[in-house]
């Protein structure tokens, strides 16, 4: 009796072999992929567009920014192309990932820039740089970066209710910028190096002077000005503190050290005095050249000597 094909040895080995390499390669194909990636399902606009706000709704936000993705790349042209861009970035915001969201906001910027949605996508960047801000001891690139995307928000459209937001974020903004000079201001100040702490402090109260920062500023200038011995500039920013903040605590410790270094009184000038008494012009008198007298040639010399005896000529007598 003949065995069926199907029961032999040979058929079974090669059923596995094709199982085994059939699973290897979905494997493969797996690890491939990314973790983001949807597999290119041609779909219609309407379908793709539910299923992603679905996911949204869901608070499944990685996903809903993949399939908003996913309905710009199958249908670039539609109307719902635009939209989801900005869907794309703001599921993204809400996942945190807060710079595939300025990507995506940023590339609707550029490709519909004067879309009544404008304002939307350049509050997105802002928020996602916002986001980013870290504490002061940190590097401040990413919070002046997000100044900047405030700053031209407003700019562009002042009348919207993202610029409205906008302003107040530039406040913390600012005030989170002034955190950080002078966080490097009395870093300096600990170390004696009173030139690099005033220009510091300086700088906060040239360009930050609305912040919370201002008045421990002024107090720090006081300290660093005495220190570097031009008490005048002190007893200024002293004055400046008391004017615009008299009853705080930096005013206070300003105040006492101020009054540690009292003004030194200086005589007054006469009219026409001279401040720097003139300079003596009187030349010094050089040393002349020894001259030997004038001798007579007749006449010997009443005192003489020789070479070892210069009082008398003649050693012999």
């Amino acid at each position: 009796m003949r065995t069926p094909l199907t029961r032999s040895p040979l058929f079974r080995s090669l059923a596995v072999g094709l199982i085994a390499a059939t699973v290897l390669t979905s494997t493969g194909c797996a690890r491939n992929r990314t973790k983001g990636d949807i597999p290119y399902v041609a779909r219609d606009v309407g379908t793709l567009y539910t299923a992603a706000k679905k996911r949204l709704d869901n608070k499944e936000y990685k996903l809903a920014a993949a399939l908003f993705d996913e309905v710009e790349r199958q249908h670039p042209y539609s109307v719902w192309a635009r939209r989801a861009q900005l869907m794309s970035a703001f599921s993204y915001y809400l996942a945190r990932d807060y710079t595939a969201s300025i990507q995506s906001a940023q590339r609707f910027i550029s490709v519909h820039p004067g879309n009544r949605d404008a304002a939307y996508a350049y509050y997105l960047v802002s928020l996602g740089y916002y986001e980013q801000i870290s504490d002061v001891t940190r590097d401040q690139k990413i919070t002046q970066q997000a100044l900047d995307s405030l700053g031209e928000l407003t700019r562009r459209y002042p009348n919207t209710r993202y610029a409205a937001d906008a302003r107040l974020k530039i406040d913390l903004v600012r005030d989170h910028l002034a955190g950080k000079e002078m966080e490097i201001g009395r870093f300096y100040e600990t170390r004696g190096q009173w030139l690099a702490a005033t220009m510091r402090f300086r700088k906060v109260v040239d360009d930050y002077q609305t912040t919370t920062h201002a008045p421990e500023a002024l107090m720090r200038l006081t300290e660093t000005y005495l220190a570097l011995g031009v008490p005048d500039e002190a007893r200024k920013a002293a004055a400046v503190l008391g004017a615009n903040y008299p009853g705080t605590q930096w005013y206070s410790r300003a105040y006492k050290l101020s009054e540690g270094h009292p003004p030194v009184a200086v005589a007054s000038i006469a009219p026409g005095q001279l401040i720097v008494p003139p300079v003596d012009k009187t030349p010094i008198d050089t040393p002349r050249k020894h001259r030997e007298p004038k001798r007579d040639s007749g006449a010997l010399p009443t005192t003489g000597g020789s070479s070892t005896n210069p009082g008398n000529p003649n050693p012999g007598s």
